[in-house]
């Protein structure tokens, strides 16, 4: 099952980098303000995945809590995936924490 799940997320993460680029933010995830944005994201994830989290360099997360459990979330944010780096060694157990459960609510 791991296998599988290593080439899903794999494959979820190209998709997502071949249809970030140039694309335009839905109204429903446009409302994603920069109040609502928690401090941890915009130090270090935003350069890759955009202020709106419609993805940049890494793939939109507009929806990625509809795509993967915040379990599954957490393991890429600790270990890095793809092209994504691994930041378990630069951010701490609570704000990784806090970051999967606030994507995981990005449905």
């Amino acid at each position: 099952m791991r296998k599988n799940l290593g080439k899903y997320v794999g494959a979820l993460i190209l998709v997502g980098l071949l249809t970030a680029c140039g694309s335009e933010t839905t109204t429903e995830h446009s409302a994603t303000t920069e109040n609502s944005i928690p401090s941890v994201y915009k130090q270090n994830c935003l350069s890759c995945h955009g202020s709106q989290l419609e993805g940049k360099y890494g793939p939109s997360l507009q929806t990625v809590g509809s795509q993967l459990t915040e379990e599954e979330i957490t393991t890429i944010i600790s270990k890095g995936q793809g092209g994504m780096p691994a930041f378990g060694k630069r951010l701490d157990d609570e704000e990784i924490a806090s970051i999967s459960v606030w994507l995981s609510e990005q449905k």
